[in-house]
């Protein structure tokens, strides 16, 4: 798709909080950038200061970026992520997830600006792709393999209840939602129940 429309890369890039530090490496959920190109940016730049990542947090358009524009209106403050990563410009388009995750799809390369028949079909096929994307593998991802009772069970633990509270609410003995609570600290690869807690929200398995 990227190619097919004159960019050279593309990008699916997780949002977060506005005010939580953003690591472009860490929210690229999957792209074609040259190896450690994240990397690199990441060790000498900000991805919160950009005006590119501010926007994202202002409007749901598709919006398409240049380095020239960039330069002639004389913005200073973020302006330069296209430079510093390299490429002249960038089309981004916000998607999100059924859950209200906040995606967005970027598309880049060093080509002249895209017409508007070109933009709203490109706009159409990104949200198709990600939707397909998210099914398919992120949702997956994101459950960390937990099943439907598990991830109840971990709802409730973080509603702070006690495996005795949490055995009559979902009508199961005590025993068993502390099996279930195994489960769910081996398969979250933690050691207890705040760190589980903490890492299911984090991963965006519970709310």
């Amino acid at each position: 798709m990227a190619l097919r429309y004159g960019f050279e890369h593309f990008g699916i890039l997780q949002l977060t909080n506005e005010h939580e530090t953003s690591l472009l490496a860490s929210r690229l959920m999957l792209h074609d950038l040259p190896a450690g190109l994240a990397e690199t940016y990441d060790k000498r730049h900000r991805l919160n200061d950009s005006a590119l990542f501010k926007s994202f947090y202002k409007s749901t358009i598709p919006t398409v970026w240049q380095a020239s524009d960039m330069a002639e209106n004389g913005s200073a403050e973020g302006s330069d992520f296209l430079d510093q990563i390299g490429f002249d410009m960038a089309l981004c388009i916000p998607v999100h997830s059924v859950t209200g995750t906040r995606y967005v799809v970027l598309f880049l390369g060093d080509g002249e600006d895209i017409g508007r028949n070109e933009h709203f079909e490109i706009c159409y096929e990104a949200n198709c792709a990600f939707d397909y994307f998210h099914r398919q593998v992120l949702a997956n991802k994101a459950g960390m393999g937990l099943t439907p009772r598990e991830t109840e069970i971990l709802r409730w633990i973080s509603y702070g209840k006690t495996a005795s509270e949490i055995a009559l609410i979902v009508s199961v003995s005590e025993h068993t939602v502390n099996s279930h609570t195994a489960t769910i600290l081996k398969k979250l690869d933690v050691v207890n129940r705040t760190q589980m807690v903490a890492k299911a929200i984090r991963e965006q398995i519970i709310q």
